[in-house]
This record gives structure tokens, C-alpha cells and sequence, in this order.
């Protein structure tokens, strides 16, 4: 019995001169892939908690020399509906008004749908949706494949 006293002393004693120990600065050692990951996931919205955004900088890209490729972006939704007519006609006005936007017409059953732009950032594409609120019904943003050039 008097043996487990002493041990029972003993961890305790070392526990509380641990607990001591620790009042001091904490040092972080962090990887430098972390920190690129950070910034990709932030610069691709990847997790919406993360309030970073990390800028590219501007760059001019020539429609007729640069490429056209798929990434995940942000369209607005202006019409759903189970009428393709009504469909066709809110994408000719859409057309009508913003020629330099594409707008795209896709069917999942039993509507079909019409989004707007190609959005790299959910800013560019809430901007858009403020100013179509006042012409279409039931405007939102939406995550999903877009074309960019590159």
C-alpha cells in the first residue's frame, strides 16, 4: 500500500511541475505547402468559410488566342419552368440586353433552366443577380461548371 502512495505522489509531484513548465511562448513550425493550400482553396472558394481571397493579379486574355476550358464557377439562374417556349423566349431577352453575357438553356427534368455568365468569383455573379432581380422572378447564383478562357 505504501508503495502505490509513493508512486501516486511521485506523478502527481511531476504532474504539477509540468503544468509549471508550460506558462511561455508557444512556437508554431508550419509546412509552406500548407500556407499554398490555404491560398488555393481560398482562391477558388473552395471552403466558404474561408475569408482569404488571393489575388492573381489581371491578365488580358484574347478570345481568339487563348483557350477554352471547363473550371468550376458561378452562373445565375434567371428562369425554371416546365415551359420551353417561356424558356427560349427569357434566354432571346437575356440575350437582347446583355449580348456580352452567354447564357445557357439545359433541361433536368421536368424543367428547364436558364443560367447566365461565367463567373470565376460568387461576387461577380451576386453583383449580376442584384441587377436582374428587378427584370426576372427567382434569381440565384449557382456552383457549377463554367467556360473560361485561359
Amino acid at each position: 500500500m505504501l508503495y502505490k502512495v509513493f508512486i501516486l505522489g511521485f506523478i502527481f509531484t511531476g504532474a504539477i511541475s509540468f503544468c509549471h513548465a508550460q506558462s511561455g511562448e508557444v512556437e508554431v513550425e508550419k509546412d509552406a505547402l500548407i500556407t499554398l493550400l490555404q491560398e488555393y482553396r481560398a482562391a477558388y472558394n473552395i471552403h466558404p468559410a474561408a475569408p482569404k481571397i488571393v489575388s492573381l493579379g489581371t491578365r488580358t486574355i484574347e478570345k481568339k488566342t487563348g483557350a477554352r476550358v471547363k473550371t468550376r464557377g458561378f452562373r445565375v439562374q434567371i428562369y425554371s419552368g416546365a415551359s420551353r417556349s417561356e424558356a427560349n423566349s427569357v434566354q432571346a431577352r437575356f440575350q437582347n440586353s446583355y449580348s456580352d453575357i452567354s447564357a445557357y438553356l439545359t433541361y433536368d427534368e421536368p424543367n428547364y433552366r436558364v443560367k447566365v455568365g461565367d463567373f470565376r468569383s460568387r461576387g461577380e455573379a451576386t453583383n449580376l443577380m442584384r441587377e436582374l432581380r428587378s427584370a426576372y422572378n427567382n434569381v440565384f447564383v449557382f456552383t457549377e461548371d463554367i467556360w473560361v478562357y485561359e
